[in-house]
């Protein structure tokens, strides 16, 4: 059996542990998309787990040093980076995008505290952005015009995320939702907020989700440009991440009651409307450049369709 076949039931399971929403999208999937995007999303957990599951943050960024090390020359004894190294030769992705990937990961290895908004969408597309581009390699999509929609949807994810995760990531010494949104209140302070600050943070958790429509909606727009079977599932995964949003908007935007999620009979109308519906109707909206204004020089960022 060679080292991807035995490698691919890891992946998935990974997927499935960590990756709930994404698993349930990939049902939708045929088999070797879902196998090399469980590869991808496997990586990206692995790189992930050795920032947030650092007690030391100077080994960890050795750690990271030998990874990059290992992306360089093509070669790694690690089997989840050799076996990245095997998809991106697949897939052909290309080094910046990936080499971005890991910056956005790296840089929390330090207390984070967002600023500007600006701050925030350029750590987005590091993290989230960057997998979109990704996911277009795995799941072979080759038009140009569709790698500025991939940014979006995955910066809509990461906001829906970051809004979900305030109090955890607070916990944690970061503080992702930007500061002037906040009048520059501490990752402690959110950990624990007054109710002046509460108030703030609802407003703010708010203004993240509002955003994140506007990226959804762009990165729905993206979807004509993806193979029939890989449309389905991508916009199944995007509606049910989607729809943890409006899960935190149906609780009036606080998310000191609890962790939001999408359990399964909801995820199951959610996919249901998703399937039915069609992304690749016109008319097909241009791209709205001003997503990206503050992205400029990032790989792939200001392509217009």
């Amino acid at each position: 059996m060679s080292y991807k076949a035995k490698s691919i039931e890891p992946a998935v399971s990974v997927l499935a542990h960590h990756g709930k929403s994404f698993r349930f999208a990939g049902r939708f999937l045929d088999k070797r998309q879902l196998e090399d995007c469980a590869r991808l999303y496997r990586f990206c957990r692995f790189v992930d787990d050795l920032v947030d599951e650092a007690s030391d943050p100077e080994a960890a960024q050795i750690e990271l040093d030998l990874l990059k090390r290992d992306l360089e020359l093509g070669y790694s004894t690690a089997p989840i980076v050799e076996d990245f190294i095997a998809l991106a030769s697949q897939c052909q992705m290309p080094s910046d995008v990936v080499s971005e990937l890991i910056r956005g990961i790296e840089s929390d290895l330090q207390p984070v505290k967002v600023g500007t908004e600006a701050e925030l969408l350029r750590y987005c597309y590091r993290v989230a952005g960057t997998v979109g581009l990704l996911m277009c390699d795995v799941l072979g999509v080759h038009d140009s015009r569709a790698k500025a929609h991939a940014i979006e949807l995955g910066i809509g994810m990461q906001l829906t995320n970051i809004a979900r995760d305030v109090q955890e990531d607070a916990g944690m010494r970061r503080r992702y939702v930007p500061g002037q949104w906040l009048d520059e209140i501490t990752p402690e302070r959110l950990a624990n907020p007054s109710t002046r600050e509460s108030e703030l943070l609802i407003e703010s958790v708010q203004r993240l989700l509002s955003l994140a429509e506007r990226y959804y909606e762009s990165g729905r727009a993206g979807l004509r440009f993806l193979p029939a079977r890989a449309r389905q599932g991508i916009n199944v995964a995007a509606s049910v991440y989607r729809e943890i949003g409006l899960v935190i908007a149906e609780r009036g935007f606080d998310v000191r009651v609890g962790r939001a999620y999408v359990g399964l009979p909801r995820k199951l109308r959610v996919a249901c409307r998703a399937l039915l519906s069609d992304p690749c109707a016109p008319p097909h909206a241009p791209h709205q450049s001003g997503l990206h204004v503050h992205l400029t020089d990032l790989p792939y960022a200001n392509q217009s369709s």
